[in-house]
């Protein structure tokens, strides 16, 4: 009897305790600064410490598996068009996480100066150029139609990037709302030229684009959303990898396809 009643109050102490540590925690995390008030139309957002270090690491976790992604592209690659196309494709995947990592660590450590504003501009930048490189693969290896506008995407999208970059470091943060506008665009834009006919890996690319244009309400939502810019990241991520998917799969079979009007040699 004496033992079921010490079972009984070891069992309340344990109980008593562990309500009490959600207590203390639950009102650790209250104590804990979320988010910061929004930004002025032309100013940046300047994230709490929770959110500087949720950006770093959202994505600066995959900047190794967007390395190991690109040696398997280049080593599936069997011709030399896949191989430049995994080429461009995985530097703008590998460039896109570590430029926003380093801006957001040294953003991070130093909220003032000009190396942040430098990696900042960087960061826009890469928007563009990620954009870019991920249709390259589609519009390098895929058999496009013969119009002119589709033959002509492969080059055009990336007079597109430039455009935006040197728009986007005319008037760096001062049309805030714009500068969105325009990364939307550029990545619809493509689009229509690609799908005209069917193909495999439509699906993922429509499935991807719509990730893309989810996370782009977090993007905006600085101030409103706590580490929203860190969800935004990871619906890049999540976006990235259903695109990637598609390249490896359909682009980047392990055994190359021989049908010639699925797979360009230039």
């Amino acid at each position: 009897m004496n033992y079921y009643f010490g079972m009984q109050n070891n069992y309340s102490t344990t109980r008593l305790y562990e309500v009490l540590l959600r207590g203390v925690l639950w009102n650790e995390l209250k104590k804990i600064n979320w988010m910061n008030q929004r930004a002025s139309p032309k100013e940046a957002y300047r994230p709490t410490e929770v959110e500087h270090i949720a950006n770093v690491i959202t994505h600066g976790i995959w900047i190794a598996p967007s390395i190991w992604a690109t040696l398997e592209l280049l080593y599936r690659s069997h011709n030399g068009a896949q191989f430049f196309s995994g080429l461009v494709y995985g530097a703008a995947l590998i460039f896109l996480f570590c430029v926003s990592t380093c801006f957001h660590c040294v953003f991070y450590r130093h909220k003032h100066g000009h190396l942040k504003d430098v990696l900042h501009r960087c960061d826009r930048a890469m928007i563009y150029i990620f954009i870019a490189g991920s249709y390259f693969p589609w519009l390098t290896l895929q058999s496009l139609p013969s119009n002119c506008w589709a033959s002509s995407m492969k080059w055009l999208v990336w007079l597109l990037a430039a455009l935006g970059i040197v728009y986007q470091q005319v008037f760096h943060e001062k049309y805030k709302m714009l500068e969105t506008i325009c990364y939307v665009i550029m990545g619809i834009f493509p689009f229509p030229f690609i799908v005209q006919h069917d193909f495999h890996g439509k699906t993922e690319l429509k499935i991807g684009g719509m990730v893309y244009a989810l996370g782009v309400i977090f993007f905006k939502m600085d101030g409103s959303i706590p580490c929203a810019h860190a969800i935004w990241h990871l619906f890049v991520v999540m976006a990235a990898a259903v695109h990637y998917y598609a390249i490896l799969n359909y682009l980047y079979p392990e055994v190359p396809i021989l049908d010639s009007s699925y797979l360009t040699d230039s």
